[in-house]
């Protein structure tokens, strides 16, 4: 039986980038060795990870969602392991649904594994992604790269990360490999790791390992992440004095800007871009399929 042709789309968010699989009705069965071999930059599509399009109503995982979002983003990193949520991520994947006439400009519901999260495309082609409310959770862990250590402040967006403040970013080494930490308990399944230096008031840049893909280009969620942690850092909690508070954050790709406000919901805007579409070989995919 002959594969069908299937399309998929390239784009990215701060260089974040994406393999996009439009499958409305959730039918295609993609495994994890699938997705590692779309996501690789030299034998397959190649990208930090993969969104599959489905409709919240046809996924198993999001159908309790369908009533508030009609699209669920089935996100996995470049290893294929499945992931919560994408910040750079969701804000391509609306981009994705305009693209394609699917929605209109203006504010649209996504369903993800961290529940559902509201976007707004702006006329300008900016995205803005309300990324629910960070966590802070007590226990934190030490760092170590190259002989250095640093504390590293617990986030949750969602997902885990954890925030280290450092004098320079080529302290966080090659980023290859998920630099070591400790406690491990602290995060059982693995955690997205950011180096903060500061850049100026209310300013920072970061370097991040994403758990699944290596160091990126950018990481939407960590971006919020070290902007909460900055925030706590430098005195500023907007629950407290009821305004809210926006950082910039420099990535390797370009800059987010990540607002927190007065009732703990964070915000980012950035571009998200579509930069290429096509289709999959039948015959290629039918050996990763397989």
């Amino acid at each position: 039986m002959t594969t069908p042709r299937i399309a998929f789309l390239k784009g990215h968010g701060t260089e974040n980038d994406f393999v996009i699989v439009p499958d409305p009705e959730g039918r295609l069965d993609l495994s994890a060795a699938a997705v590692a071999r779309i996501c690789d930059r030299r034998a397959g599509v190649g990208g930090d990870g993969l969104l599959r399009v489905v409709r919240a109503a046809a996924h198993p995982e999001a159908r309790a969602q369908a009533d508030e979002a009609e699209w669920f983003m089935d996100y996995r990193n470049g290893d294929g392991s499945v992931a919560e949520m994408c910040g750079n991520g969701v804000r391509v994947f609306v981009r994705y649904l305009l693209h394609a006439g699917l929605v209109e400009a203006g504010d649209v519901a996504i369903a993800t594994r961290a529940g559902v999260r509201r976007v707004h495309l702006a006329k300008s082609g900016d995205v803005t992604a309300s990324m629910g409310r960070a966590e802070l959770p007590e226990e934190g862990v030490t760092v170590t790269v190259d002989g250095r250590s640093w504390p590293a402040r617990n986030v949750n967006m969602g997902n885990p990360h954890a925030v280290a403040f450092v004098e320079d970013l080529a302290h966080a080494g090659h980023l290859r490999e998920a630099p070591p930490f400790a406690p491990a308990s602290v995060y059982p399944d693995g955690v997205n790791i950011e180096f903060v230096v500061d850049r100026g008031p209310r300013h920072v840049a970061m370097r991040v390992h994403e758990r699944g893909s290596g160091e990126t280009r950018s990481c939407g969620t960590g971006a919020c992440a070290v902007a909460v942690a900055a925030a706590r850092r430098d005195g500023a909690d907007p629950a407290v004095t009821g305004l809210p508070v926006t950082y910039t954050v420099d990535v390797l790709g370009g800059s987010l800007s990540i607002t927190e406000l007065p009732d703990g919901t964070v915000e980012m805007t950035g571009p998200a871009v579509i930069v290429a579409e096509g289709t999959f070989d039948p015959d290629w995919l039918t050996t990763v399929l397989a």
